[in-house]
């Protein structure tokens, strides 16, 4: 994982995104994590820093998505569960 850099800089700084109550995003299987994924790939892919790995467990912060819908993709396991938020949440697109 070496060729990924973290930036400090705050990827949602232009992003409006209404967070619904529950996630919509889960993580199946967080002994697969622990025991299995050695480079923790979705704490670089996820472009909102969704992902953070803490208390050997990964920590979901869905109030960050930005719907990429890149994560259930990314995961070498397919440990992630993903679907949109409820209508009216999520990511707030203005024209």
């Amino acid at each position: 994982m070496g060729n990924f850099i973290k930036s400090e800089e705050n990827p949602l700084k232009y992003t409006v995104i209404k967070p619904y109550k529950e996630s919509h995003i889960s993580i199946r299987d967080q002994g697969i994590c622990a025991s299995r994924c050695e480079n923790k790939p979705c704490t670089y892919y996820c472009p909102s820093r969704v992902y953070c790995w803490s208390d050997n467990a990964i920590q979901v912060d869905y109030m960050r998505c930005i719907e990429c819908k890149a994560c259930p993709f990314g995961c070498p396991y397919g440990n992630i569960e993903w679907h949109y938020p409820k209508a009216g949440y999520g990511v707030i697109y203005k024209i």
